[in-house]
Formats: structure tokens, C-alpha cells, sequence
């Protein structure tokens, strides 16, 4: 591998971490416990513990098997230690320690790598009783990132009682290399029926069979019990190979329980009959594909001036302007340096919020920076910059805390172009509390329907917590009047994590910018594929675009 000072090296491949649990403790008095397992990486960069995802919560299991894998960048010259943490759900809080913490367990991704699948006991922080046992196995993924589209039938389903009707769902495993078989969907369950038409579902095909048509495919039929222990029904076999010929014969299955054939051999004549009724491969689009169809992303700033970021003229402020870049410069410098090469004329609004402004020193909690009525474009993120700086000593800093004017400033202009040919993020950078926390949620679970993210940096020392309901990873965001994010748009970040004495400030603002902008290729796909938008052809040129020379990249 070639070592070239200054640049990143590229990730060796990516990985699809399988994890299951087995023989957890049981949390709650009277029914089992309901796991979620968070995954962290630790990041020598920063030294800190990075959350990577969650799996999905599982109702009334102590031995779950998660269909939602996580997907980690392998870089073999790292060591990139991880931990999972198990929780039982008690809520749809998405911060953990509303939950009940089960255990943990550590190890690093090359230790699951070189062994392919590895068990580690449950234990809680320094302590050695075991809270059960934690199963991780691992497997390359290929290139290939179409996604298949299925949809099945059931017909005569055994009753598995004489009361009552079915409750049948389909449980999807693949085949690993080990000779294992790991869970990869789960179809919805039908309520009350012996002959089921489950809502087709896509995935991924490298999910499904790691893009090997003739991997074999497990497919096992269960009756939903609301106690967690569902009962089998029965099970078959298939390829994806065998199922792209579509409905017919060839894809027309026989349901088997295996314990029950074998006790009753010759009489035996299954659990059931299952149909493909659908299949369908879809392109699955990646970020690349759309900003090299032209995509412009656009990026609005939004700054804090409350009183409590301090007196200006204090060195002890926030705001304090001399030769040293104070968080706020941080945070507009960190993601606009990477932000400005995506947005083809280089303008970007500046907004304010918190202050009493000229001329006559009403509270705003949406006004243009650069002090203008009617344009609160700047040119470049150095203009930003000027802008920011020539505005601190003409306002007063004063309060509340409101974000949902500027969400909806940001809105107002991503619900004009809804087409996929734009793209709208937000970056909020605040050093206090929300004030009006049940109009964001409100204005954010509106936005998400939008081409449009939030950004949030949080600078200072305050108390950051409730910015974590709004960063709802896993667990759709709420509004009051009952209405629920359709997709994840926001990321909160605080500052702190990432500036420590003696660090040079261009090394802060690289790591707060990986940090801060990670989320936006995911949240902007997820706008994409709901809305069914393809990538626009890339324009045939045989001349190539000339771009003028950054002075941040220039070396002398």
C-alpha cells in the first residue's frame, strides 16, 4: 500500500456486521425484555467514543436476531475498536439512558474479521456477572448495489391452534460463508389469516445474497405470538438466480416443518404453499450518481446571538472577534469550505436569531447578517465570514432561543423545488437550550417531506441534551399533534468534542466537518428514493470545466 503524507487513506472494503443476542437478562417484572444494540467505534482522531448506528428494537425476545446490519468502511492499517451496548426498550425516546441498560460487550473489527464470527460474554460496566452473550459475524460486501424487489403469497397455512386464525410473517436469512444463516428481513405480519399477502419490500441484493445469484436463500414462516415466542410454521429454500424467473412453478414453494415431517414421514404434506408474486430489480442510485447529474446543493447559515453566548468585547464570549477563530467562525468555516464546492454560484444566506437589531432595536429572530433588507446572500464563505464578524458589533445580543423561524425560512424555499435538481441544508450553530422546542420539532417533522437537512453545531458548554431528541436517529421524530418525520434530517454535533488545548484550528475544523456532514449523502438519497427521483444523465463534454484556484488548497 502506497504512503503518501497529507491525504486519507481509502477503506480497504466495507464490512456488513450480523449481530445477534442470546440468553439476555430479562429487565422487566412481567413480560421479556424488548433488546436494541448500539454500536460505537472509537476514533483516535478525536478520542472519543462515535456512535456508528442501532438495530431495530425487537418486542419480548431474549434471544434476538436483528435483520438490521451495520455497515462499517474496513481500513486494514486501523484497529478501529468497537462496543455494542444492549438495552431494553422501554419507550420510543431516542435517548439510551431513558432505557434500561442490559450489558456490553468490546472487541475490535478485525478480531470479528479474522475470525468471521466471534461471541462475547455480556458484562456491565466493571463488572464480571454476565448479562448473557453477544454473537457478531462478518462478511465483505460486494459492489453491487441494486436493490430486488419481492412480494409473496400464502396459501392454506397450517393453524398451528384450534382458536383462532393466523398471524403468519416471513423471516428472510442468508447463507454465510461459515455455513451459518443470518436473519436480513422480516416482512410485516398479516393479522388473522391462513392465506397472506405480505406488502412487498425491497432490499438490497448485496444484503440479500452478497450479489451470488445462486446463494441460497432461507425463507422461514412463523405465527406472531405478542409473548415473543413465535411458532414455526415452516420454511423453504430459494435463490435469487431462481426467483428472478418470476411468478410460476419454479418459484411456487412448499412450506416444511422438518420436526413434523420427520415424526410423521409418509404422511407428512406440509405447512402450507407460498407464491412469488413480484420481483423486480431496481437501480439503486448512490450520492456520486446525482451530483454528477448536476445537483446544486445550497446552504443557509443560522446564528445564534442570544445574550448568553457573553459580551462580545469579552475575550470569555463566543462571539469574540480577534486573530484566534472563535467557535462560531469554527463551525461556518469547518462546513462551508466543503459545502461551497457543491453550490455552482457560490452565494449563500446568512441568517441571525436572538438579537435586538438597528434601527430600532426590535428582537429578531430572522434577519439578514450582512444587515441588508433584501438580500441576505454573501459571495463566498469568505464573505460569510465578513458578514458574521461586521454584525457582532451592531447588535445587542439579547434572546430567546427560537430555531423554527429560520427552519422555516430554509423550508419555504426547499418546497419550491421538489424535482431532485436542488438540495437544501441548514446549519444552525447555537450555544444554548431551544426555547420553543415544540414549534422545531413541529417545523423539522414539516421539512422532512423536503429536499432539505439541519446541521447543528452546538458551541460552548451548556447542557446539549435536548438537541439529542432532535437528532432522532432510529426512532422517527414527534410532533405534538401526532405527526411523525417520514425521514431523518438532522444532525447535531457539539463543538467541544472536538476542540482541545494545543490543537492547531484547521485540524478541529477537518474533524468537525467529517462529523457534521457524514449524515447528508444518506438524508439526501432518502429524499431521492421516496420521491422515485433518478439521477440526471451526465451532460456528454469533451471540453473540460475550468474551476479557479482555492486559496485553502493552495501550497506555497
Amino acid at each position: 500500500m502506497s504512503f503518501t503524507p497529507g491525504t486519507a487513506a481509502l477503506p480497504t472494503s466495507e464490512v456488513e456486521i450480523s449481530i445477534s443476542c442470546r440468553s439476555l437478562r430479562g429487565m422487566d417484572v412481567f413480560s421479556k425484555s424488548d433488546p436494541m444494540v448500539v454500536v460505537n467505534e472509537y476514533r483516535p482522531g478525536i478520542k472519543n467514543w462515535v456512535e456508528l448506528g442501532r438495530t431495530e428494537a425487537i418486542e419480548n425476545t431474549h434471544n434476538p436476531d436483528f435483520a438490521k446490519k451495520l455497515i462499517i468502511p474496513y481500513r486494514f492499517e486501523e484497529s478501529q475498536p468497537l462496543t455494542f451496548k444492549v438495552y431494553d426498550i422501554d419507550s420510543s425516546s431516542s435517548k439510551l439512558e431513558d432505557h434500561d441498560f442490559i450489558g456490553t460487550a468490546s472487541c475490535s473489527l478485525a478480531q470479528i474479521i479474522s475470525k468471521g464470527k466471534v461471541q462475547l460474554p455480556l458484562t456491565k460496566v466493571n463488572g464480571n456477572k454476565t448479562h448473557g452473550k453477544i454473537i457478531l459475524s462478518a462478511e465483505e460486501l460486494s459492489k453491487i448495489k441494486d436493490n430486488v424487489v419481492l412480494q409473496f403469497q400464502g396459501r392454506k397455512l397450517v393453524k398451528k391452534s384450534f382458536f383462532g386464525n393466523l398471524d403468519p410473517f416471513l423471516v428472510f436469512m442468508k447463507s454465510m460463508e461459515s455455513g451459518d444463516f443470518n436473519v436480513v428481513h422480516k416482512t410485516v405480519v398479516a393479522k388473522g389469516t391462513v392465506n397472506p399477502t405480505w406488502k412487498s419490500f425491497s432490499i438490497p441484493i448485496r444484503m440479500l445474497c452478497n450479489g451470488d445469484p445462486e446463494r441460497i436463500i432461507k425463507v422461514v414462516c412463523y405465527d406472531w405470538r405478542s409473548s415473543g415466542d413465535n411458532v414455526l410454521i415452516g420454511e423453504f429454500e430459494t435463490t435469487l438466480k431462481e426467483m428472478s424467473q418470476g411468478p410460476g412453478t419454479s418459484t411456487t414453494y412448499q412450506l416444511i416443518n422438518r420436526k413434523k415431517k420427520e415424526k410423521k414421514q409418509g404422511s407428512y404434506k406440509g405447512a402450507g404453499t407460498i407464491f412469488l408474486l413480484h420481483y423486480e430489480v431496481q437501480k439503486a442510485y448512490t450520492f456520486l450518481d446525482y451530483m454528477k447529474g448536476g445537483v446544486n446543493i445550497h446552504c443557509t447559515f443560522a446564528i445564534d446571538f442570544t445574550g448568553s453566548n457573553g459580551e462580545p468585547t469579552s475575550p470569555n464570549s463566543l462571539h469574540y472577534i480577534s486573530s484566534v477563530p472563535n467557535p462560531y467562525e469554527i463551525a461556518i468555516h469547518s462546513v462551508g469550505n466543503i459545502i461551497k464546492d457543491y453550490d455552482s454560484n457560490k452565494q449563500f444566506p446568512v441568517l441571525g436569531f436572538g438579537a435586538r437589531v438597528p434601527p430600532d432595536g426590535n428582537v429578531s429572530h430572522e434577519f439578514f447578517v450582512n444587515m441588508t433588507t433584501d438580500n441576505p446572500y454573501c459571495n463566498g464563505i469568505e464573505g460569510v465570514l465578513s458578514a458574521y464578524r461586521n454584525c457582532v458589533p451592531r447588535v445587542q445580543l439579547y434572546g430567546p432561543t427560537n430555531f423554527s423561524p429560520v427552519i422555516h425560512h430554509v423550508a419555504k424555499f426547499a418546497s419550491a423545488f421538489r424535482d431532485g435538481a436542488n438540495y437544501f441544508i441548514l446549519l444552525i450553530i447555537t450555544d444554548g437550550v431551544i426555547s420553543d422546542m415544540a414549534k422545531t420539532i413541529k417545523a423539522i417533522v414539516a421539512a422532512s417531506t423536503l429536499p432539505m437537512s439541519i446541521i447543528i453545531v452546538g458551541v460552548g458548554p451548556a447542557d446539549f441534551d435536548a438537541m439529542e431528541v432532535l437528532d432522532s436517529d432510529g426512532t422517527p421524530l414527534a410532533a405534538d399533534d401526532g405527526s411523525k418525520a417520514v425521514r431523518d434530517i438532522v444532525q447535531f454535533v457539539p463543538l467541544r468534542n472536538f476542540v482541545r488545548p494545543g490543537v492547531d484550528p484547521r485540524t478541529t475544523m477537518a474533524s468537525l466537518a467529517k462529523e457534521v456532514l457524514a449524515e447528508i449523502p444518506t438524508q439526501f438519497l432518502s429524499y431521492m428514493h421516496r420521491n422515485h427521483i433518478v439521477p440526471r444523465p451526465v451532460s456528454d463534454t469533451t471540453q473540460p470545466v475550468e474551476l479557479p484556484p482555492d486559496p485553502e488548497l493552495l501550497v506555497s
